[in-house]
């Protein structure tokens, strides 16, 4: 009866953050019907959305609490391929911001806009 749609996230720059994770991912950037929101559509109906905030934007303050992140996004990637992954994402713009230090299984990196996401061991 009730199936996830779109995950959304807010940002300054929708059509930046939407091609950071469309090069990140292998996806591909769509636009939406309004000028304030762009997709990224990946395989089997999966999909990230963006929405531009005109102001007072506030990027989540990880790992404090003064501007707390309300979620944050997992992508899972082989223990082979960590490291190159993380090149991939730091190259598009991303900040590591929490080193597994060979003791847990994710890495934690802020996206351009601030938003927190992990590279997952799987």
């Amino acid at each position: 009866m009730i199936t996830l749609g779109v995950t959304v996230l807010d940002c300054p720059d929708h059509a930046a953050l939407a091609e950071f994770y469309a090069q990140m991912l292998g996806w591909r950037v769509t636009r939406g019907d309004e000028d304030d929101w762009i997709e990224v559509a990946g395989p089997h109906g999966r999909a990230l959305a963006f929405q531009r905030v005109e102001s007072g934007y506030r990027p989540p303050q990880w790992p404090g609490q003064d501007v707390p992140q309300q979620l944050h996004l997992d992508f899972d990637v082989a223990r082979a391929d960590i490291d190159e992954a993380e090149r991939k994402v730091v190259g598009l713009g991303a900040k590591l911001v929490q080193h597994d230090e060979g003791v847990r299984d994710f890495r934690v990196y802020l996206d351009p806009a601030g938003h927190p996401f992990c590279l997952c061991l799987k």
